[in-house]
């Protein structure tokens, strides 16, 4: 077996003790590209070494690439490889070991220093000193930024990666924010430059070495948020010197105001108002986040808790997507849905899966659910015209019932029976009752407001008109 080293190079006076013995005691000696100022004093020096920059100029891609160096580095006897910065890639390190595994070959990679721990110390006195920072290539730059945490960005290799970084960060941090550029020079020494965060991608030159270094933003100069900033506000308003109102509250006192807040987003999308429903949304959002504070104080369960438990359950419930499983349509998505529902829930019976509905749905919504269940088992009507009959049944039932002079227990009965069998009627038609008699309570307030419009312009009053002389007018706004 024979091992293959990888060095970094670093970048000038930043080189390892480590690096710099296993290159000069290197029997056979590759260098990553002699066109850098960290391999100038190996030039200098006469080191014999094997350049890959050939390998740069021909390659039509980096796959193409990492396996040309894989190919030249596996030479069958040991060998040590200079890098920039602070190590391979990962892309070519895992294709590097993989192939190694086949050559008999053993992989060993030495720590170094980066681009942007050596662009960090060249900053001016005060301004790099942060307790912490995160480090990643522009390439793979995520919008999960956090702008309370210092951001150094390697790699800003051109001006459209400078344009795509700036787009990024503008999402978390404000036009003016203060950036630091840091280019090496002809010496092969950072040096750091002070710009506006929209300046970024304004500047003459950038490199593979070039480095942009984000300071952390206060909370107060931050100009947009996300999810960790209301958690942060949430701790803050509940926490001491907070807000009374909110320090009071509990699950229990704000249960309601999740389903209001709930009902305002439906009533935003049925507008079709963007607006609107971004407010909304995170009104909704609000309320989610003060439970979860609740609950972290509580020591119950934590937002990192709630938002692993809906991702283990989307992919759960999606093996068409994240496993093997295979679909024709949404309607088999739908039916695998309720089969791996009722497995993970541990529902033995339709009936549990039935009482597993919660009755603080609206009693149109739930009845739907409840009716769906038993229609998976093939307990339905044939189709809605059969169910129609039973409303007429139960309407008759209803009327026997107040001629009758039942009590107010045995008339809420019936009528439930008659809602329910008009909610059935709806189901099979493919409407939603909640939307449908949404909607002819739309169309009764509309006509009404129209009836009254006429008669006050007829010089009348609602209030001095008698049910038939109203009537009247109701029949002439619904022609």
């Amino acid at each position: 077996m024979y091992t293959i080293t990888i060095a970094p190079l670093s970048v000038p006076g930043f080189l390892t003790e480590a690096s710099r013995a296993a290159i000069l005691g290197a029997k056979k000696l590759f260098l990553q590209t002699a066109q850098h100022a960290g391999a100038q004093w190996l030039i200098d020096e006469g080191f014999p070494f094997v350049s890959m920059d050939d390998l740069y100029e021909t390659s039509a891609d980096f796959d193409e690439l990492n396996l040309s160096v894989a190919k030249r580095l596996l030479c069958g006897e040991n060998a040590v490889y200079a890098v920039l910065g602070r190590g391979a890639g990962q892309a070519f390190l895992s294709l590097l070991r993989l192939k190694a595994e086949k050559e008999n070959a053993r992989i060993n990679c030495l720590p170094g220093v980066g681009f942007a721990e050596a662009a960090l110390s060249a900053l001016p006195m005060g301004e790099g000193a942060f307790d912490t920072y995160t480090v990643c290539a522009a390439n793979a730059l995520k919008k999960d930024l956090d702008p309370r945490r210092a951001l150094c960005v390697e790699q800003m290799d051109t001006a459209v990666r400078a344009g795509e970084v700036k787009l990024i960060l503008s999402d978390f941090y404000p036009d003016e924010a203060p950036v630091w550029l840091c280019a090496l020079d002809e010496k092969g020494a950072y040096r750091a430059r002070r710009l506006a965060l929209y300046e970024l991608d304004r500047q003459k030159t950038y490199a593979a070495d070039t480095v942009v270094i984000v300071p952390p933003v206060r909370f107060e100069a931050l100009e947009r948020y996300g999810l960790d900033e209301l958690c942060a506000v949430l701790e803050r308003l509940r926490g001491p010197g907070g807000c009374p109102w909110d320090a009071e509250q509990t699950h229990g006192s704000i249960r309601l105001s999740a389903v209001e807040e709930a009902y305002e987003v439906v009533d935003a999308i049925d507008k079709n108002d963007d607006a609107a429903l971004c407010e909304e949304l995170g009104d909704l959002l609000m309320q989610v986040t003060f439970h979860a504070r609740l609950g972290e104080e509580r020591a119950a369960f934590s937002m990192r808790d709630i938002t692993t438990g809906i991702v283990q359950k989307l992919v759960y419930r999606h093996p068409h997507v994240f496993a093997h499983t295979s679909v024709l349509g949404s309607g088999e998505v739908l039916k695998n849905w309720e089969k791996l529902k009722s497995a993970e829930k541990g529902f033995d019976t339709v009936a549990s899966a039935m009482e597993a509905v919660p009755r603080a749905f609206p009693s149109l919504m739930r009845g739907v659910k409840v009716q769906k269940k038993a229609a998976n088992v093939g307990f339905d009507w044939n189709n809605a015209a059969e169910a129609l009959r039973k409303i007429y049944e139960e309407a008759d039932e209803l009327n026997a019932a107040i001629a009758n002079g039942e009590s107010a227990e045995r008339l809420r009965e019936e009528m439930g029976d008659l809602l329910f069998s008009a909610v059935n009627v709806a189901r099979l038609l493919k409407l939603d009752p909640e939307d449908a008699l949404a909607a002819a309570v739309d169309k009764f307030l509309d006509r009404f407001k129209r009836m009254e419009k006429r008669i006050l312009e007829d010089g009348k009053r609602l209030e001095a008109m008698t049910l038939s002389e109203m009537d009247a007018y109701w029949e002439k706004i619904k022609k």
